[in-house]
């Protein structure tokens, strides 16, 4: 038998993490349904779609809403509106003929087998080319 202080200390104990312990259950099977509050008000969605559409970059539109760049680019996909700017392609580098064809050019000329020169330099290659050619 318990004495009395300890069946009160366990009667608070229990009160205190019963009602803990079933909110646990039903949250983790999912009875209890807690929505999310949305980041986007009806209102605000209308107001980033319009002044996107209207030509206002997005990191002004972002400051207006007070969100992220990203959220507001993320909300604007969402909406399928958003359209990613192109980016610029750097100009091509001709930079001569590819290892590939210099170990061919080289396979031509050298009195051996080059299956070993795959790693070297292209420049390493062509100084083979120029010394067997």
């Amino acid at each position: 038998m318990l004495s009395p202080w300890k069946q009160r200390i366990l009667f608070s104990c229990t009160l205190l993490i019963f009602p803990v312990s079933i909110m646990y259950q039903k949250r983790r099977h999912k009875e209890i349904h807690m929505p999310a509050a949305p980041n986007y008000t009806t209102e605000m969605t209308a107001l980033v779609v319009d002044q996107y559409q209207n030509g206002t970059s997005v990191e002004d539109i972002s400051e207006m809403v007070t969100r992220s760049v990203r959220s507001v680019r993320s909300k604007l996909v969402r909406e399928g509106v958003y359209i990613a700017p192109v980016k610029a392609v750097g100009a091509k580098r001709d930079n001569g003929p590819t290892k590939k064809e210099l170990l061919t050019q080289l396979e031509a000329v050298a009195p051996f087998p080059v299956d070993g020169f795959v790693g070297a330099t292209k420049d390493a290659i062509k100084s083979l080319i120029a010394h067997f050619g």
